[in-house]
C-alpha cells in the first residue's frame, strides 16, 4: 500500500510503499476513502522533536477486523480519529473510536463532520450557553469551526460572530449564518459576547478575552497555547476553560456517542452543513499541509487516497 511520512521535523513529506498492517485486538482494518488534515497534525510535523505518523480522520471500508471486536464487520462504512498512519491506503480505527457512516452520507462528508464537529460540540457544552446569548468563534472558517458557527445558532445564540485571519474569507463565514465576521487585525472587535470559543490562542488570547463581555466565558480549545493575564479576568469576573476532545473520548464514551449521533442527525436534517476547502492526492499532501498552514481553508481539508 501507499502512505505518506518523513524523515526529519518539518522535513518533505514523500509517499512510500509500505506493507498493510493487521489489525490487533480491538482495531479494524481500514481501506481509506477519505483522511481528514488536521492543525494539530500540521504542526507536530514542525515542532515535534521526532517524526511521529501522520494520523488524523478517516473513513471507509472495514475490511478485517481484529480479536474482542464486535459492534463492526467487513463491509461497514465507518470514520474515526487514526492515531497511527492515517495519510496511507489503509489505516488502523480503534473500535472504540469507531462510529457508522450513515448510508446517505459520503466519505468526505464523515471525516469534514464527525471529528471537527465533535470538538464544536464539546467546546460549546463547556460554555453552557443560554439560549439568547451572543457568541465569537475563532478561526471560524477553519474545518471545527465552520461547525461551530452552525452550532452555536444550533444551541440558541441569538447573535454569532465569526473571526478569521484573513477578510476574504468573511462572505464565507457568513453563508454559514454569522451576523458579523471581524478580522484578528481588527483594532475593535465590536459589542462583546456571553461566550467565545478559541480554536487560535496564542497572541490572539488577549483581544479573545477582551471579548468577553463581564460575566462571560471563553473556552479554549487550541493546541496554540498561549498566556491570559489573570487581571483581566478579575476585572470583569471573566472565565476561561480549557476543553480537549480526548478526555471525553477516553472518560466518557457515552456522552461521546450521544454527540456523534447528534452530529448525524442535525446533518440530516441540513441543521449543520460540512464545507470542504479541498480534495488532495495523497501524493499531495504537502499542498493539503501547505493550505492549514497558509490559513487559506474555508472548511475542511480533505486527502482522497
Amino acid at each position: 500500500m501507499r502512505r505518506v511520512r518523513y524523515d526529519s521535523p518539518g522535513g518533505p513529506l514523500f509517499l512510500e510503499e509500505a506493507p498493510a498492517p493487521e489489525p490487533g485486538p480491538g482495531e479494524l482494518l481500514v481501506r481509506c476513502e477519505a483522511v481528514g488534515v488536521t492543525l494539530p497534525v500540521v504542526r507536530k510535523v514542525t515542532e515535534a522533536a521526532e517524526p511521529i505518523p501522520l494520523g488524523g480522520e478517516i473513513a471507509g471500508e472495514v475490511v478485517a477486523v481484529g480479536d474482542g471486536v464486535t459492534l463492526f464487520g467487513a463491509g461497514d462504512r465507518v470514520t474515526g480519529l487514526c492515531f497511527g498512519h492515517g495519510y496511507a491506503d489503509f489505516a488502523l480505527l480503534r473500535e472504540a473510536m469507531a462510529s457508522r457512516v450513515p448510508e446517505h452520507a459520503s466519505a468526505v462528508d464523515a471525516v469534514a463532520l464527525v471529528r471537527g464537529g465533535l470538538v464544536a460540540l464539546g467546546a460549546l457544552a463547556a460554555a453552557r450557553p443560554e439560549p439568547g446569548e451572543s457568541a465569537l468563534v475563532t478561526a471560524a472558517a477553519s474545518g471545527a469551526g465552520h461547525l461551530a458557527v452552525q452550532l452555536a445558532r444550533v444551541r440558541g445564540a441569538s447573535r454569532v460572530v465569526g473571526a478569521v485571519s484573513d477578510p476574504a474569507k468573511a462572505a464565507f463565514v457568513r453563508s454559514l449564518g454569522a451576523d458579523e465576521v471581524i478580522g484578528y487585525a481588527y483594532e475593535s472587535w465590536g459589542r462583546p459576547v456571553d461566550y467565545v470559543l478559541d480554536a487560535v490562542g496564542g497572541d490572539l488570547l488577549t483581544p479573545a478575552v477582551g471579548a468577553v463581555a463581564p460575566g462571560g466565558r471563553l473556552v479554549a480549545y487550541s493546541s496554540g497555547g498561549g498566556t491570559v493575564q489573570a487581571y483581566d479576568l478579575l476585572v470583569g469576573a471573566k472565565s476561561v476553560i480549557g476543553f480537549q476532545m480526548a478526555r471525553i473520548a477516553r472518560d466518557k464514551p457515552q456522552l461521546y456517542e450521544r454527540w456523534r449521533r447528534e452530529l448525524w442527525q442535525l446533518f440530516a436534517d441540513g441543521a449543520v452543513r460540512t464545507a470542504v476547502h479541498g480534495e488532495f492526492a495523497l501524493e499531495d499532501a504537502a499542498k493539503a499541509h501547505e493550505a492549514i498552514e497558509s490559513r487559506a481553508n474555508t472548511g475542511k481539508v480533505v486527502l482522497i487516497p
